[in-house]
């Protein structure tokens, strides 16, 4: 589902994961629905045009998952779906989700078990939103330092003192965890305003 700016060189590299794993694929460019959106708004920010082409992509799967007969997997890991890094029904979106108990770094040694080249698992993270788009970049820090970290708050439940006496910046733990914080609506259905004595997600 490239975009205009898509790298050929992540076309070429999911193809050839596909290929590997035995995946079918569908040919399904987004380019003349994003940029006939957009003539509307010509000053809209990198942001905008990003997240509309991700939420383009999923109402594709979708569809293709209707005429498969199959159901949407997700591909936010553990890091991502903690720091908010993703788009709100677009790549956030999935019928199920078999990577969103593992964080990023423990996806390489994941994609080294199941063949994946070593040319693919070494490229640096992105979602491939505009040229030079890399997750770390955008994101501040690398995925192995915030790994660590996210460790230790989600899964050891250390406490803000723990961390600094072992050594962690304060501002970097503090930065992550309002990402964290800030994010939360990301995780969580819609919020229903109660009204009766069975509202839905909170008594039925």
């Amino acid at each position: 589902m490239p975009y205009k700016t898509s790298s050929s060189a992540t076309k070429k590299d999911s193809a050839a994961v596909a290929k590997l794993l035995g995946i079918k694929t569908v040919d399904a460019p987004i380019t003349n629905q994003i940029d006939a959106y957009f003539k509307q708004f010509p000053d809209a920010s990198q942001l905008r045009l990003a997240n509309k082409c991700a939420r383009e992509r999923m109402t594709i799967l979708y569809d293709q998952s209707v005429a498969f007969d199959g159901l949407v997997l997700g591909t936010s890991n553990k890091s991502e779906i903690l720091l908010g890094y993703g788009t709100q029904y677009g790549d956030t979106a999935s019928a199920i989700n078999p990577i969103g108990d593992l964080y990023k770094t423990q996806l390489y040694p994941l994609a080294k078990s199941l063949g994946i080249p070593e040319s693919i698992r070494e490229k640096a993270p992105t979602a491939d939103l505009w040229i030079g788009q890399t997750d770390e970049d955008e994101l501040g820090f690398t995925y192995e330092k915030v790994d660590q970290l996210l460790h230790l708050i989600v899964d050891q439940r250390w406490q803000k003192d723990e961390l600094v006496d072992a050594g962690i910046d304060i501002n970097f733990i503090n930065r992550v965890v309002n990402r964290i914080r800030q994010n939360d609506y990301k995780r969580r259905m819609p919020v229903v305003a109660k009204i009766s004595h069975q509202t839905i997600d909170k008594d039925f």
